[in-house]
């Protein structure tokens, strides 16, 4: 972590001080270590709570509603968020993140029935819209390019250590023993971003000029910001000039270009696959014929995601968001192929011997793992609130979130229901089709916005 900060302070503009917004990028992402553990909860406890027949009585039907719950409530949450973030802002939002998140460990600790489990889940993804909502926005609105380029990753470093950590500890313990355990994190993350600035947008879009140079001293270091903040009120004075109804959303050129390159993103990343497979991920490996517990191969998955993240960053920045998509993304079609083939022949044609490949399918989603780490996973969270200008960037991230709610619901149901009625190989077969897909339009619909400031991307859009 000192070694990034290092590293990133080497590539910034050497008059400023930028260590303030790698802290406050790392503080706010704090929220995405809960959002991860909600996410992945199923994967650990989904089978557990399916097989305890004493304390819960659930059927794998009603199970499997547990991860159609919270991207539900995401998209329901994330409109009321995202006028409540232009109106209190960026900070005050995320702050009430902790409420919904406290409120879901606290039902999972006395949840004793499936229907408090459900709530539980409920108020999860109500947190979770808040989050998706904020989150990106405020990273891209505090930071420089450099800074956003290495460290708007963290985000997903976060979230995947939270996943990481659900399937560690969901192993050992006990639904209830497990929410005691990480009950605390929502606390500690509201009572540190009480010390964080407000972002110097929000103050500028709100006309509270000396409240943003006030920002702009503690996130940039310096003392003098009368350049940078006549700049940077320049360009959202511009952008504020344009109209920022939905209407416009679709109806002017730049924001259409970013709407569509943001739901080709996030549609892309969960019917690839990403989001079933870290919901159901010990399901999966459960399925496998193999000599090993489940738990030990979805540690080393989601902890492979959250190693690699930790230096994606780097190699991203450098190569660039659009081509590390493309490359991945076809790389990740090819492996899922695979192992769409492997499980076909191993229901469908008993008769051939998979026992020299039983390996196969776990380093498969190793590989998998390694791939969307370098691609799906953390390009669509580091764009998202780059895509669009201050004047609409709310609706945008609003209708990016509601997209990504809706396409998690649905592809949880098309990996449960293909599962079900076909075999593993239906939905490892329909995520490959459409990684393949994804590796081909993302070189038409995709901007280029490595170390590009938010304005430059505009212009590119244009």
């Amino acid at each position: 972590m000192v070694l990034m900060m290092r590293q990133t302070s080497q590539k910034c503009d050497q008059d400023e001080k930028i260590w303030v917004q790698v802290v406050a990028i790392i503080i706010a992402c704090l929220s995405a270590i809960t959002y991860g553990l909600i996410l992945a909860w199923t994967s650990p406890f989904i089978v557990k709570i399916t097989n305890d027949k004493i304390n819960y009585d659930i059927t794998p039907d009603q199970a499997s509603l547990l991860t159609y719950i919270p991207p539900i409530a995401m998209v329901i949450s994330c409109i009321f968020f995202s006028k409540l973030s232009d109106k209190i802002g960026r900070k005050k939002t995320l702050m009430l993140i902790s409420i919904p998140h406290c409120i879901s460990w606290i039902c999972t600790i006395v949840s004793k029935n499936l229907y408090v489990l459900y709530a539980a889940r409920l108020f999860g993804g109500t947190a979770d819209g808040c989050l998706l909502v904020t989150l990106p926005v405020y990273i891209g609105e505090i930071s420089v390019p450099k800074v956003r380029g290495v460290w708007g990753n963290l985000v997903a470093v976060c979230t995947f250590f939270g996943i990481f950590l659900i399937n560690v500890v969901g192993s050992q313990c006990s639904v209830e023993v497990t929410a005691y355990i990480f009950l605390p994190i929502p606390i500690i993350f509201i009572l540190s971003m009480h010390f964080l600035p407000e972002s110097p947008y929000w103050y500028i879009m709100h006309e509270r000029d000396e409240d943003a140079k006030k920002s702009l001293r503690s996130f940039r270091g310096i003392q003098d910001v009368d350049n940078i903040f006549i700049k940077l009120k320049e360009d959202i004075d511009k952008q504020m000039k344009e109209a920022g109804t939905w209407t416009d959303l679709v109806t002017i050129p730049t924001n259409r270009r970013g709407l569509i390159a943001g739901i080709f993103l996030r549609v892309s990343q969960l019917f690839g696959g990403v989001g079933a497979l870290m919901t159901y991920t010990q399901y999966v490996f459960a399925s496998l014929k193999i000599d090993i517990p489940s738990e030990i191969p979805t540690i080393v998955f989601s902890g492979v995601c959250f190693v690699l993240l930790l230096v994606t960053g780097y190699f991203i920045e450098r190569v660039g968001k659009k081509k590390c998509f493309i490359i991945t993304s076809f790389l990740n079609a090819i492996i899922l192929l695979l192992e769409a083939i492997y499980f076909y022949y191993e229901l469908e044609v008993p008769e051939v011997d998979l026992s020299k490949l039983n390996w196969f399918p776990i380093a498969g989603m190793v590989l998998y793992a390694v791939f969307c780490s370098f691609g799906s996973i953390p390009i669509p969270n580091v764009m998202l609130g780059e895509l669009f200008s201050t004047s609409i960037k709310a609706k945008g991230v609003t209708a990016l979130i509601i997209t990504f709610g809706l396409a998690f619901s649905v592809s949880n149901f098309i990996f449960y229901t293909l599962n079900t009625k076909v075999g593993m190989y239906g939905p490892f077969l329909f995520f490959g089709i459409s990684n393949l897909i994804s590796s081909v339009v993302a070189f038409y619909l995709l901007p280029e916005t490595a170390g590009k400031t938010l304005e430059e991307i505009q212009m590119i859009l244009k």
